[in-house]
């Protein structure tokens, strides 16, 4: 899609810029220029919803309330443009500017709901397709929402993108076990945890069981398939968005790498990925 005409972009809002913590790219020097702010408001919108849903001390009823008036911004109420001028500004631009579809960006506040309400009520997911269809809300309208600014909507690519979108999803949650399960939130499927002998009790406590490992080994290999599945992708995005998606892609795989080289003991500690881990990325993906 075409950038903002040159008489328009310095009344356009513009996003802040990134500072969160991130083990993957987010609008990186590789992405075409022209689409930065776009993705970069897309970003700021998804996660100030995830700090509404899960920063600071408010109960569960605050947050529901809090995402309420969030959701609200969509349809350009006043409040909610006033409190977050940072958020829908931009973003308010860009979906003129793109026409970004108005259901993915609802699916991705619906998934908010969704944790902000599980873990209020202290239930977790019964197999690995309910946790999927948790990621077809909280992670693969992202993907779709990127493959519209890149005016790629054929079905089999927006099946390579779902998978790509709910492997990082799925990464997430298996790197971050540790910071996760003392906050309440708790995504290991109660099937898998019943197959491998996994008492829910040695997970709350973060007891990394010989069990446990095997659980989680198990769950990191679901990701690992679906991010293969979704990898030839990268062959299908135009010029710099395919190498930007081959950078992203074998961040998921490096972080699953450094995940089997602690030997899956995630409850214990969250890998990180250091200076010489993009240069290992990058070499990869220069052959995929």
């Amino acid at each position: 899609m075409p950038a903002l005409p040159d008489s328009a972009a310095p009344l356009a809002p513009v996003a802040v810029p990134i500072t969160h913590y991130e083990n993957f790219p987010v609008a990186s020097v590789l992405c075409p220029p022209h689409l930065r702010a776009p993705i970069a408001a897309i970003y700021h919108f998804a996660r100030t919803a995830d700090d509404i849903a899960d920063e600071g001390n408010a109960s569960a009823d605050e947050r529901l309330a809090e995402l309420a008036m969030y959701r609200s911004g969509l349809d350009d109420a006043p409040e909610a443009l006033a409190r977050w001028p940072q958020v829908f500004g931009p973003l308010r631009a860009q979906r003129d500017a793109h026409g970004l579809p108005a259901p993915l960006l609802h699916a991705l506040l619906d998934a908010f709901v969704q944790d902000t309400e599980k873990t209020r009520d202290g239930t977790g997911y019964r197999d690995h397709a309910e946790l999927l269809d948790y990621c077809s809300r909280s992670a693969d309208p992202v993907g779709r929402l990127l493959l519209h600014l890149y005016g790629v909507q054929d079905g089999e690519s927006l099946e390579m993108s779902d998978a790509i979108c709910s492997a990082l999803q799925l990464i997430n949650f298996w790197q971050d076990l540790s910071v996760d399960i003392p906050r309440g939130r708790y995504y290991l499927p109660q099937e898998a945890c019943e197959r491998f002998g996994v008492n829910q009790a040695d997970i709350l406590a973060r007891k990394q069981t010989p069990n446990v490992t095997k659980l989680i080994a198990a769950c990191a290999q679901q990701a690992r398939a679906s991010m293969q599945k979704g990898a030839p992708l990268v062959h299908r995005l135009p010029g710099r968005a395919g190498w930007e998606l081959r950078l992203v892609v074998q961040g998921g795989l490096r972080i699953l790498n450094k995940i089997a080289s602690m030997n899956y003991r995630t409850l214990e500690r969250r890998p990180k990925l250091y200076a010489w881990d993009y240069g290992v990325m990058v070499w990869r993906a220069l052959w995929m």
